[in-house]
């Protein structure tokens, strides 16, 4: 026994039509990028409450660093560590600590079962959480750099370069902080992991690596953050060296693609569970 289809009446919203083949099926899944600015827009609405207070922390975090360090350097080149690895400090802060806690809790809680069926790409709920995170970064970002200049007397000629390192070492943050809250079994491990790589970003990008020992300057190589510091740091010189400043920002334009695509591999391990 068939099934007449539904006619559709004028002026009256479409209808599915059942068939004696069965329902009809539904539409194509959302593309990548009309997706990832819907995550984008919801994410970055619903983070806007709590803006203020993590700016605050994180600047604030940064700027302290800067005024405790101003009496122990003794170079320029030392300053400018200080300085480049002060201002990423906020960058990780955001996009590496709060991210992992952010996807810690959202998976402990059943909030990835939401996700899971809107018709939106993994990536996108992943690159677009990552992205409204990483946007609180940039405030706080040049507010720092531009009061480490004036304290350390540096020049704010090449601050523009931010534009440039905030995204690439936020994105290679993030996929990290991401995938950390993703994978960690327990929201408190996430919570930790973040603290951990945060930690790691402020003592290994603050200091000067010149008064570090070996082995702690092959780690300092090791975190994707340090290239973002080392990009910023060499634009203090006179006559920076650009190619070097490009050949550190592609590790981090690298590294951010891999570690997305590990917390995109992460986001839908999670959400089969």
């Amino acid at each position: 026994m068939s099934v007449a289809p539904v006619k559709v009446l004028a002026g009256s919203a479409p209808t599915v039509e059942n068939t004696a083949q069965g329902p009809a099926r539904l539409g194509p899944r959302a593309r990548l990028w009309p997706s990832l600015v819907a995550v984008y827009r919801a994410q970055l609405s619903r983070a806007r409450v709590a803006r203020i207070p993590l700016l605050f922390v994180a600047t604030f975090q940064s700027v302290g660093i800067m005024i405790m360090m101003r009496g122990v350097v003794d170079t320029r080149g030392e300053a400018q560590s200080v300085v480049a690895g002060s201002s990423i400090v906020v960058v990780a802060y955001v996009a590496l600590n709060l991210l992992s806690q952010y996807f810690g809790q959202l998976r402990a809680s059943g909030g990835l079962d939401h996700y899971a069926t809107l018709p939106v790409p993994p990536a996108a709920v992943v690159l677009g959480a990552a992205a409204a995170y990483a946007s609180f970064t940039v405030p706080g970002t040049l507010v720092t750099a531009v009061f480490g200049c004036l304290l350390f007397g540096l020049p704010l000629t090449n601050l523009w370069i931010l534009l440039a390192v905030i995204p690439l070492a936020g994105a290679a943050l993030a996929g990290l902080g991401a995938a950390c809250g993703l994978l960690a079994p327990r929201p408190e491990l996430a919570t930790l992991l973040g603290q951990l790589g945060m930690s790691a970003a402020l003592l290994l990008g603050v200091l000067p690596p010149d008064r570090m020992p070996e082995i702690v300057r092959l780690a300092r190589d090791l975190l994707p953050s340090t290239y973002g510091v080392e990009a910023y740091a060499r634009t203090f010189g006179n006559g920076p060296d650009w190619a070097r400043v490009l050949a550190d920002l592609g590790v981090c334009a690298g590294v951010g693609v891999i570690s997305l695509a590990v917390a995109t591999w992460a986001y839908r391990r999670a959400a089969v569970r």
